[in-house]
């Protein structure tokens, strides 16, 4: 089996429509897919619609948590996306996103970037704006060669010239509040230290006897050597180690199915899952 537990569409910042997304992963050769786009399950009903036969997908999210002033992501699979208090949070997090982009739309300008808002909210479209959508109006205007270039302290990096904190969940609320909803947490890419600054090896021992689940292990922002090094962090502190593509389409250089999970681990996290169930595909169309 071939597994790729994080993807987005453009519910979010990818640029793959939900059905797509799931017809990309099946035509890559992918037979589990799970969606996680970023603080919002709005591309649930669309995916499920157009999940091809042969492809299973996952329903999740990709939360914002914060944790000691350092940025995270914490992935949740199959929770239930009706849970009031998760989503309350959820709703808080994408109500800042649209200020939050103004503002670092306004930064970008007082650096001398001639950047609009209506640039930044066309690239975004129906997605939930965020940096990318920024980053993406930056290589659009040359400032930058590529997505990945403006995640920099030079312009949208964490604490960087143009960067502009939002509403972010404390790590630990969103463990108990996953689980609540019946779901499970994974931490995403924890060393990717080109994005900037990570969480501490001592800070993902607390989050795992707070109950994280597992850590993303096989990412294409870990080295070999980082990868090595998460794997054993995981068989330490006993979390479920896994691997994904972190795919967003043509916005980043990575494809479907670049990294993936071991069956055993993908098994355990749908035992361990509760609100929601990974759905089989029934040669549906969007």
């Amino acid at each position: 089996m071939r597994i790729d537990l994080h993807t987005h569409s453009t519910a979010s910042d990818g640029t793959d429509t939900p059905a797509e997304l799931v017809r990309n992963a099946a035509a890559a050769g992918l037979d589990v897919v799970a969606l996680t786009d970023h603080d919002t399950t709005r591309g649930y009903a669309e995916a499920v619609a157009a999940v091809p036969e042969g492809l299973t997908l996952v329903t999740g999210a990709e939360l914002s948590c914060r944790i000691d002033g350092i940025g995270l992501h914490m992935l949740a699979y199959l929770f239930d996306p009706e849970e009031p208090e998760l989503a309350r949070e959820r709703e808080l997090v994408r109500d800042d996103r649209v200020p939050r982009a103004r503002a670092m739309v306004a930064k970008l300008q007082d650096l001398g970037v001639p950047v609009t808002w209506e640039q930044v909210a066309r690239i975004a479209g129906d997605g939930s704006v965020g940096r990318p959508h920024v980053a993406e109006a930056l290589v659009e205007l040359g400032v930058v060669p590529d997505v990945s270039g403006a995640f920099t302290p030079d312009w949208l990096a964490d604490g960087g010239r143009a960067y502009v904190e939002k509403h972010e969940l404390d790590p630990f609320d969103a463990i108990r509040l996953v689980k609540a909803a019946g779901g499970v947490t994974v931490f995403a890419h924890p060393l990717a230290v080109k994005r900037g600054e990570v969480v501490p090896e001592d800070a993902i021992a607390r989050l795992a006897a707070a109950g994280l689940d597992g850590i993303e292990v096989d990412h294409m922002d870990h080295d070999e050597a980082t990868r090595v090094r998460l794997r054993g962090l995981a068989g330490e502190l006993g979390l479920l180690a896994t691997g994904s593509s972190d795919y967003h389409g043509s916005r980043k250089t990575c494809v479907l199915g670049e990294f993936t999970t071991d069956p055993e681990i993908y098994g355990e996290i749908t035992r361990r899952a509760t609100g929601a169930f990974p759905v089989p595909g029934t040669g549906g169309r969007a």
